[in-house]
């Protein structure tokens, strides 16, 4: 079976993700025989430096080892027990070492399985926790530009209209304010002197909004579905102060940023803030299987807790919530962090990927190169100089994506925004190959 067999075969029958499968008739899928590291290799023998982490949940790389061995381990023991009124091992023990790395006061562990239910999850014990406190609030506060999936609880507190549109009429309507998207700051301005000036607008929002608001949710750092733009930590700083000012929960949603991406293991940290309800997922199993939590303090867990005829308890549940299998990925991924020197090597890899895309500032058709860790944008622009984009119906991003995967390497622009997020093993070759690619898809893309 060669590419094309698998292909044809594959379209009689799926229909994929975030995809116009109309685009399917010229620009041929492409079957994965296997991974190994970074690298992707298809059913005809071809290889792809996987950049973008296969949608970000893949740390370690392909076909890692330990975490191989430690699903097959565990799937010989216990594969999956149900979570309401059992527990095991696997779980309890993730649970233990997740409290105590994030940060302080977070207390207990919801399990789902991807990041819009941990999303979802978050929203109604947001909603519940006044409830139950005695208090009607319906409104959630969030930023402009801000992805948190795309079930219709999550997508109503995300405002990325490529998305959204088509379905407004079915969500609700949260307070949107002015995002601190630094790619916005005056000439001269810095980052962290634009979102404080951005912060009047949350902090105006609070003052008038609070009273029926259970919460603001926010992604640090890093809106990354948002065209993978980037704001300073001091915006988490204020923004947590003024949460506890006008008494209203903040939810720092994580799935992306988390587990080393930003440079720390959480984003929150470089803020030095702890949120009230903290998401994680994506490289939680390092990218082996699915597997999201929410995190909470414990303020938020007693206001559930009482006799069940109280109707307090938060009767939410997902059939493979806390699954044995995916739980030992978790446990055998937190060990590489724990062995292995990850967030110091990884800041070794993003010195040489600022420098690896330095060259890209001098485009003529980039308006922005910024970074954040482990994650690197490069923004194409019909006019660097007015930061004109060119239409979105040219699709430009596209052409930078077949390019890459002509010269072997899966890069997939958010628009024209063509990003690095590569699993924390790539070597600085590989960076630097990437790095090339990128040059030569976007010169393809912008001179024709």
């Amino acid at each position: 079976m060669n590419n094309k067999s698998w292909a044809e075969r594959d379209l009689c029958v799926l229909w994929h993700p975030c995809t116009q499968m109309r685009d399917h008739e010229d620009l041929p899928l492409i079957p994965i025989r296997r991974g190994q590291g970074v690298w992707l290799e298809d059913f005809d023998g071809k290889r792809y430096l996987d950049a973008v982490s296969s949608w970000w949940v893949n740390l370690f790389g392909h076909a890692h080892p330990r975490i191989g061995a430690a699903i097959a381990e565990q799937a010989a023991q216990l594969e999956h027990v149900i979570l309401a009124g059992f527990t095991h091992e696997p779980v309890v023990r993730l649970s233990e070492r997740l409290l105590t790395l994030a940060p302080k006061g977070l207390a207990h562990c919801f399990y789902a399985s991807d990041g819009s239910s941990a999303v979802e999850i978050a929203l109604k014990l947001a909603f519940q926790y006044w409830h139950n406190r005695g208090q009607t609030r319906t409104r959630f506060i969030n930023l402009a530009n801000s992805y948190h999936g795309e079930t219709l609880g999550a997508l109503a507190v995300g405002d990325v209209g490529l998305y959204k549109q088509t379905y407004e009429p079915l969500l609700l309507k949260p307070v949107t304010v002015k995002s601190p998207d630094c790619y916005f700051r005056e000439p001269g301005e810095s980052c962290a002197d634009y979102s404080r000036r951005a912060f009047a607008e949350m902090e105006s929002a609070l003052a008038q909004h609070a009273h029926e608001t259970c919460a603001v949710i926010v992604e640090p750092l890093v809106q990354c579905a948002g065209s993978m733009r980037m704001h300073d930590p001091v915006y988490l700083k204020l923004l947590r102060e003024a949460c506890d000012h006008h008494g209203v929960l903040l939810i720092a949603d994580e799935i992306a940023t988390g587990f080393g991406r930003t440079g720390t293991m959480f984003a929150c940290e470089q803020a030095g803030i702890a949120p009230d309800l903290l998401l994680l997922g994506k490289g939680l199993t390092g990218g082996y299987l699915p597997l999201s939590a929410c995190l909470a303090t414990d303020t938020v867990y007693q206001a559930f807790y009482d006799d069940y005829a109280s109707g307090k308890a938060f009767l939410h549940s997902h059939s493979y919530a806390g699954n044995a299998l995916a739980c030992a990925a978790a446990n055998a991924t937190l060990d590489i962090f724990e062995r292995e020197p990850v967030l110091e090597r990884n800041r070794q890899l993003a010195a040489h990927m600022r420098e690896a895309t330095a060259r890209f500032r001098e485009h003529p058709h980039v308006s922005d190169v910024r970074q954040c860790g482990m994650i690197s944008a490069i923004e194409m622009v019909k006019d660097r100089n007015t930061r004109e984009p060119y239409p979105w119906q040219e699709r430009r991003g596209r052409i930078v994506y077949k390019h890459a995967l002509e010269r072997g390497a899966l890069l997939r622009p958010l628009g024209d925004v063509v990003y690095f997020m590569p699993p924390y093993v790539v070597t600085p070759e590989e960076i630097d190959f990437l790095a090339q690619i990128a040059w030569e898809g976007i010169e393809r893309a912008t001179r024709g």
